[in-house]
C-alpha cells in the first residue's frame, strides 16, 4: 500500500490576543490508500484542527504535510483550493446543500468548478447518486428529502470528482440512530469499493466502523489502534 497522507511534526498555534493556543503539538500520522480511519477526541483536543489541515482548509504553523506525494503544507490559498477540488470529497454534519437546487444539481456543483463540460456533468452526477441508492430522488430539492437522503446527496457530491480521500465530519450528527446506521452502511460500502475514508466523530459506535481509530488529546495522538471488524 502507498502512503496517501504523510504528516510529520505538524503543529498549529493560534494567537488570541496575547495568548497562544497550541491546538496541535507535533503530530506524526501516516494513512495509506484505501484505509478507513476514525479520528476521535474531546472538545478542544485538536481533532477539528487536524481535520482542517488534512482537508487543506488550513495550513500548519510548522511541519510537513504530503497528500498523494504533493507537499501541501506550504501552498497558498489558491493552490489549496485546487487540491481540495481535485483530491478531497467533504461530507459535513449539516449537509451544506443548496436549498433551491435539485439533488442532481447539488451533486453536479463540484464538476462545474472542475471545468467538466455540461454534456458530461449530468451523467457523472447520476452515477454518483446511483452509488448511494438515490437515483429515484435526483429531481427533488433538499426540503423534499429526509435527513438521511440529504446526507446521501452530500456523499454523492463528495464522490463526484473521484477524490483520493473522503473526509467526513460528524456525518451522523444530525440524524437519528436508525438513519445514522444506514449512512454508516453507505460509508462501509464505499470503503469496500476502494475509497479512502477519514471520519471525525465523537460517537464510539460510529468510530468502530473504521479499521483504525486515532485518539487526539491535548494536541497529540494519544492512541492509534487497529479495529478488528472481521
Amino acid at each position: 500500500m502507498q502512503h496517501l497522507i504523510h504528516l510529520e511534526k505538524i503543529t498549529k498555534t493560534y494567537k488570541i490576543g496575547t495568548i497562544e493556543v497550541h491546538a496541535l503539538r507535533g503530530v506524526d500520522l501516516d494513512i495509506q490508500s484505501n484505509e478507513y480511519i476514525s479520528i476521535m477526541g474531546p472538545s478542544g483536543s485538536g481533532k477539528s484542527t487536524l481535520m482542517n489541515i488534512i482537508g487543506c482548509l488550513d495550513t500548519p504553523t510548522s511541519g510537513s504535510y504530503f497528500l498523494d506525494d504533493e507537499l501541501v503544507s506550504t501552498m497558498d490559498d489558491n493552490k489549496l483550493a485546487e487540491v481540495r477540488n481535485r483530491k478531497i470529497g467533504f461530507v459535513f454534519q449539516t449537509f451544506n446543500l443548496l436549498p433551491r437546487a435539485t439533488a442532481l444539481h447539488n451533486v453536479e456543483l463540484p464538476l462545474i468548478y472542475s471545468g467538466i463540460h455540461a454534456s458530461n456533468r449530468k451523467t457523472i452526477a447520476e452515477e454518483a447518486l446511483e452509488k448511494v441508492s438515490l437515483s429515484d430522488r435526483k429531481n427533488h430539492r433538499p426540503n423534499e428529502l429526509s435527513g438521511g437522503q440529504r446526507q446521501r446527496v452530500a456523499i454523492a457530491r463528495a464522490l463526484v470528482n473521484n477524490p483520493s480521500l473522503i473526509l467526513a465530519d460528524e456525518p451522523t450528527g444530525n440524524l437519528d440512530s436508525t438513519t445514522g446506521k444506514e449512512i454508516m452502511t453507505v460509508f462501509d460500502d464505499l470503503h469496500k469499493a476502494g475509497n479512502t475514508i477519514i471520519l471525525v466523530t465523537h460517537e464510539k459506535e460510529v468510530a468502530q466502523h473504521a479499521d483504525r481509530i486515532v485518539h487526539i488529546l491535548d494536541g497529540n495522538i494519544a492512541e492509534d489502534i487497529q479495529v478488528n471488524n472481521s
